[in-house]
């Protein structure tokens, strides 16, 4: 029975010593996982940033002339109802305007009343059967930044909205 034990426990430290040395390993490896990552991360890549300073330069020339995108937001949403086939839709729409600089944004807070008459004189003569698909909500806003130009070019003399942005779009 002695000889047993003696040969038991010589087979046991073998089967010890090889799981250490397999959950050392994949200890060692996760830690090394864990500091290669945080040295990518966190390391600093002097080529990348100038690279990238580069570029927001080069963007920033193109876009100087113009001047910074801004947005003009309608005060409250356009609410309106449309005739369709079998029923009358109640559609609101909520709209922001895109701009180009400091100047073009404050007149056109100034002239939000005629904006918003032109937009809602558009809106409402739209088709419900267009508005349900995508194509007829792009055509809708194409639509509207033509209208708003054109109320806005006598006035200010240039059409100074760029983009009209659906920002919200219900139909029931």
């Amino acid at each position: 029975m002695a000889e047993e034990l003696e040969i038991e426990e010589k087979n046991a430290e073998p089967q010890k010593s090889k799981k250490l040395i397999i959950f050392g390993g994949i200890g060692f490896l996760v830690a090394l996982l864990i500091g290669v990552g945080a040295w990518f991360f966190m390391g600093s890549d002097d080529e990348v940033s100038t690279a990238g300073n580069a570029a927001s330069e080069a963007v920033e020339q193109v876009d100087a002339p113009k001047g910074q995108a801004n947005y003009v937001g309608m005060p409250r949403p356009f609410l309106f109802n449309l005739p369709g086939v079998d029923r009358a839709r109640l559609v609101e729409i909520k709209v922001q305007l895109m701009v180009r600089g400091v100047d073009d944004e404050t007149t056109t807070k100034k002239h939000i009343p005629l904006i918003e008459d032109a937009l809602l004189t558009t809106f409402s003569g739209a088709d419900v059967q267009k508005l349900s698909t995508q194509a007829g909500k792009d055509e809708l806003r194409q639509l509207a930044l033509l209208s708003v130009q054109n109320v806005l070019q006598p006035v200010t003399g240039k059409p100074i909205v760029e983009k009209v942005l659906f920002t919200g779009f219900v139909m029931q």
